[in-house]
């Protein structure tokens, strides 16, 4: 943005920095209460209402908002949202997730074995559609309620998938942030994802370990009664609702498309199979009101959607005042060689995807700063990507006011009480994040992975 089209605020950098810090005493009051989504969503609207009062123009700083919501990753993740709600209700509401719960425990397959499976299985999926995002889409309704079923603590069933959609994230060669990490730094992608093996798969493998053995079990009425359930296998047919979605995530369809076809797919399937009637996915009683699957779903969600609507105002505020461009030029002050400059990418990245919640957008706005220092300091193109992209593996994912604790709490919350988890909780059961974390203290501290070749 052009330096002299900033917006302006009172009191210069403090107030400019007034909305982040109303939010982050918002989001740490909620972390503390235990809050579920709505008390993240309220976080945000009040950094945008108390921001007014500092803003010299209200003109520019209602234009800064709306630019927030204009750009093209806010009606994809709310979309996306409210099409995973619909496509999560005809899948728990048809029997399958208890008949596969069944299976699985008739098979052996529970606890710690069942988390460390799921991992797996995500990191694999998450590999191979590139988004994490979508990832949760398609994995919570299905796997997190069986864990749980089959006796695993719900919160460790959803760190084992916020852990794999983060692997995922982090190595897939057409994942958004792997792309703008290479990109950014003009590294040819195929050596990115090559030399960034060396950071990721050691995580992952001490991800694995961990699932296997700090994985918490219990005996809940949901556990006894996953074992008492009498299968019912026709229920099984609204798998057909992830295979099309994941089909098409693989065939590099849009992610919208590809969950709107997965909904049209679970009606079809669930109304040709008798599983549901028109009346059960919408009916209109009277009186002014509107029940059915559909309806409960999207309604469901609107405190995700809010609060996505408040994150991207507040992310439209925070680039037009410069906010990004300060935290990458202050931090830069600190590169002086190889090892504190790989420390700045590290921290630039890290505060900026923690700030935004979206990585990609961290790693595009520091990436002419990371490239400057790290051409000024000797660190080559792959080791700056490869720290780029971990480092928002990270931090991200671990600030639980992002969609990677967010959207995650709100699909294990449409499953009941039982299943509820709190977004503060998510970040202490993402192993694959505390161990990237871990894995690039030792490579800038060491010079584990500087020399690629």
């Amino acid at each position: 943005m052009n330096e002299n089209k900033r917006l302006e605020f009172h009191l210069g950098t403090l107030g400019k920095l007034i909305p982040l810090l109303v939010a982050v005493g918002f989001i740490l009051w909620a972390a503390v209460s235990g809050s579920n989504v709505n008390g993240y969503m309220v976080a945000f609207f009040m950094a945008i209402i108390f921001g007014v009062i500092f803003a010299k123009d209200e003109k520019a700083y209602g234009q800064a908002i709306i630019s927030g919501l204009t750009k093209p990753m806010f009606p994809i993740i709310a979309l996306a949202v409210i099409l995973a709600a619909i496509s999560g209700k005809l899948i728990s509401g048809s029997g399958m997730v208890q008949t596969i719960a069944a299976y699985a425990v008739q098979a052996g397959l529970t606890g710690k074995l069942f988390a460390a499976v799921t991992f797996v299985i995500t990191c694999l999926l998450a590999f191979s559609t590139g988004t994490s995002v979508g990832t949760y889409m398609v994995v919570i309704p299905i796997l997190f309620p069986v864990g749980v079923m089959t006796g695993v603590s719900p919160i460790y069933m959803i760190g084992a998938i916020v852990s794999g959609a983060a692997f995922g994230d982090n190595l897939a060669p057409i994942s958004d942030t792997t792309i703008a990490s290479a990109t950014t730094q003009n590294a040819e992608l195929g050596k990115v994802v090559r030399s960034r093996m060396k950071y990721s798969i050691p995580a992952a493998l001490i991800a694995l370990v961990c699932f296997l053995i700090f994985t918490k079990t219990e005996t809940s009425s949901i556990v006894l009664e996953a074992a008492q359930v009498e299968p019912k296998p026709l229920s099984l047919i609204m798998l057909v609702v992830p295979v099309v979605i994941i089909a098409l995530c693989l065939m590099k369809k849009h992610l919208i498309t590809a969950l709107a076809w997965g909904v049209i797919a679970g009606i079809a399937a669930g109304l040709v199979s008798g599983i549901y009637l028109i009346s059960d996915l919408l009916s209109f009683p009277g009186g002014f009101s509107v029940t059915g699957i559909l309806s409960d779903a999207i309604i469901g969600c609107m405190g995700t959607v809010a609060m996505l609507i408040g994150v991207f105002a507040m992310l439209g505020v925070m680039e037009s005042s410069g906010l990004f461009q300060d935290v990458g030029r202050g931090l830069s002050k600190l590169a002086k060689g190889p090892a504190s400059t790989e420390a700045t990418i590290v921290g630039c990245v890290g505060i900026l995807s923690m700030i935004t919640g979206v990585i990609s957008v961290a790693i595009v706005a520091m990436g002419n700063l990371v490239k400057e220092m790290g051409e000024k300091n000797g660190v080559d193109p792959y080791r700056r990507a490869n720290l780029m992209d971990c480092a928002g593996c990270v931090f991200c994912f671990l600030a639980p006011w992002t969609v990677h604790c967010v959207i995650p709490a709100m699909k294990a919350a449409e499953f009941g009480e039982a299943f509820a988890v709190a977004p503060a909780s998510i970040p202490f059961v993402n192993y694959y994040s505390i161990a990237m974390l871990v894995i690039l203290v030792i490579a800038i501290v060491t010079g584990y992975g500087r020399k690629n070749k």
